[in-house]
């Protein structure tokens, strides 16, 4: 396979997981079945992702002098990814995710922490990887102004941007227009455009100032290709473990698989996806190449 150059800027953190049979509602105590400690963030988690399925990976992103640190940072080295543009703030924690998962669904709160201090030099210190790299991904976990930067970095060079909305917040101007495609779930869509919550999220892909790639879990994607029209490519039904790292695994792949066009690539896309909730933890349920390659032939 063609080592796809991926260059991901985002968060690390580190992830707690309770499982339940059902959320608690405001008030509430209820006895959880398990608590489960993985390693994640979304910046991490596309990396993984990325990495499994054979991209040469780098990150862009920052975590504290903390264990949670040392333990992350670790992880992504021994995952193959190139970690030379990560740093250590001192005096902060780590990122950390609470989730908590129930049934098929799950609820998160993200603390930032040591992702806010990421700052605009720090992108602008990788400048070398951006240009070597095949394509940029990044999401809204870390400072908006990093993002913006990030994006200038991959116009700069000419190299496809994807960016992930998540946690969903209204997108600048001047990014909307810099981004090669937008991923937002259904939910994500309309808070990233900053658009009217009334209008459909077909009308919202229609009319958007840049093109848009809505992810609907098992439901698969759509998207509005060169002549206008609205595409749909079906998702895939599996044994659900834990849908956590789901998005970021669909969006790891859609920057491996970019080069191949848009068709073969947000299917490949869906397939890691389904793949990546077969099995518990975010990074833990990221597929590899010959897993997805096996998955994909079962299929036809």
């Amino acid at each position: 396979m063609l080592h796809i150059k991926v260059v991901v800027v985002g968060s690390i953190n580190m992830d707690l997981v309770t499982r339940a049979t059902q959320f608690a509602r405001a008030g509430e105590t209820l006895l959880g079945s398990s608590f489960h400690r993985y390693m994640g963030g979304k910046g991490a988690n596309q990396a993984v992702a990325a990495a499994r399925l054979g991209a040469c990976v780098t990150i862009i992103g920052a975590v504290g002098d903390d264990d949670f640190g040392l333990e992350m940072v670790t992880n992504l080295r021994h995952e193959g990814i190139c970690t030379d543009y990560v740093q250590t703030i001192m005096g902060q924690n780590s990122g950390m995710a609470n989730i908590t998962v129930a049934d098929e669904e799950n609820s998160i709160i993200v603390i930032a922490g040591a992702n806010m201090y990421l700052t605009v030099a720090d992108i602008e210190a990788a400048e070398e990887r951006f240009a070597e790299a095949d394509i940029i991904l990044s999401q809204l976990e870390i400072p908006m102004e990093c993002v913006i930067a990030t994006s200038k970095l991959a116009a700069k060079y000419n190299k496809p941007f994807i960016l992930n909305p998540a946690p969903a917040r209204a997108i600048p101007k001047e990014l909307l227009e810099q981004i090669t495609i937008l991923t937002p779930n259904r939910y994500e869509l309309a808070a990233s455009l900053g658009a009217p919550q009334g209008l459909s999220p077909e009308e919202l892909i229609l009319k958007s100032p840049c093109p848009v790639l809505m992810t609907s879990g098992s439901k698969g994607a759509v998207y509005k290709d060169p002549k206008g029209r609205l595409r749909h490519v079906s998702g895939f039904k599996v044994q659900t473990s834990d849908t956590t790292g789901a998005s970021d695994a669909f969006n790891g792949a859609l920057a491996v698989f970019w080069h191949e066009g848009i068709d073969i690539a947000v299917r490949k896309a869906c397939a890691a996806a389904a793949l990546s909730i077969t099995r518990s933890g975010a990074q833990n349920g990221m597929p590899f190449e010959f897993e997805l390659s096996g998955f994909l032939a079962s299929q036809k």
